[in-house]
């Protein structure tokens, strides 16, 4: 490795500002133009409702607080829920739990605005004396072990509804525009964005003309910051490449950074191979971004599963 090559990427999604990972779902994310034409016209909204539960054997302060505690842990896992009453075009969590013996078994349903099933699950077997008490504890453990599994449930949801419209990302390539590269020494600027074009496309993303019309808009914004010498005795910058990933909506998908130390001053010219090294590093970790904040890669849910 010479000192004016960079390093490994640092992908920085969406996802992270929530508290979540790269995979994390997104399924009321809008990942572009696609998501205004869902099927039917019946995409899920910006927030799940989750009403107080009527049929989980608990008193009305226990039923409301396990509302509570699922509307938080769906947020832990980047999805929009609201602890509230079922409105008109709201889809919602339908919260449930059967008496077996000694223990108790919670459901949860995920409910479409027309009353419709698209998917259920159970939750862990309980004690049935600290549920029906309505333990708190209890009943926040049981929102954290479930809040995965409604996620997932949601994300094969919205899977389905892209995988049935020609229009979405499942369907098409993501049209992409490059916005090009600013603040970059020497001629980096022309040189990251000219290899960049070059090695971005592929069968799932194509670089789109102009802007209008655009799943995505991807720039990439370059900082030098001088630091003490190294080692060696030469002076030394620290660079810095974030390629940032803004959906159609104006919401930042996510970004791309790369970082390195460089001998002070060693790109102040030509960048040469190292714009290309960048480039189609940088064009992997786009890609990446699109397909995670798109979900266009996820497995799509059975109808009524």
């Amino acid at each position: 490795m010479t000192r004016r090559s960079l390093p490994l990427l640092l992908l920085l999604p969406l996802a992270l500002t929530l508290g979540g990972c790269f995979d994390m779902p997104h399924p009321f994310a809008d990942p572009g133009n696609e998501a205004r034409r869902l099927v039917n016209g019946n995409a899920p909204p910006a927030r799940l409702a989750v009403p107080a539960p009527t049929g989980a054997l608990l008193n009305d302060r226990a039923a409301a607080l396990w509302s509570h505690d699922m509307a938080q842990a769906m947020l832990g896992q980047s999805v929009p829920a609201e602890a509230q009453a079922v409105r008109p075009g709201d889809w919602w969590l339908k919260l449930t739990a059967t008496r077996q013996g000694e223990n108790v078994i919670p459901h949860f349903a995920v409910i479409t605005p027309k009353g419709q099933e698209r998917g259920h699950a159970d939750g862990p077997l309980l004690p049935a004396a600290p549920w029906i008490a309505g333990d708190p504890a209890v009943l926040a453990a049981n929102a954290q072990a479930v809040a995965p599994q409604v996620a997932a449930t949601l994300t094969g949801i919205q899977a389905a509804m892209m995988a049935a419209d020609p229009n979405s990302l499942m369907r098409r390539p993501a049209r992409v525009w490059f916005a090009g590269v600013t603040g970059a020494p020497g001629d980096g600027n022309v040189a990251l964005a000219q290899a960049f074009v070059t090695s971005f496309p592929d069968p799932k993303d194509m670089l789109a003309r102009e802007q209008k019309g655009a799943d995505y808009t991807v720039r990439c914004v370059v900082t030098l910051v001088d630091e003490p010498a190294g080692t060696t005795g030469h002076p030394q910058q620290r660079i810095e490449l974030a390629w940032h990933v803004t959906a159609a909506d104006g919401k930042e998908a996510g970004a791309a950074t790369q970082l390195h130390e460089i001998d002070a001053h060693s790109l102040d010219h030509a960048w040469g191979d190292v714009a290309a090294v960048a480039a189609a590093e940088a064009a992997g970790g786009v890609r990446q971004i699109i397909s995670g904040y798109s979900g266009r890669d996820h497995k799509p849910a059975p109808q009524g599963a």
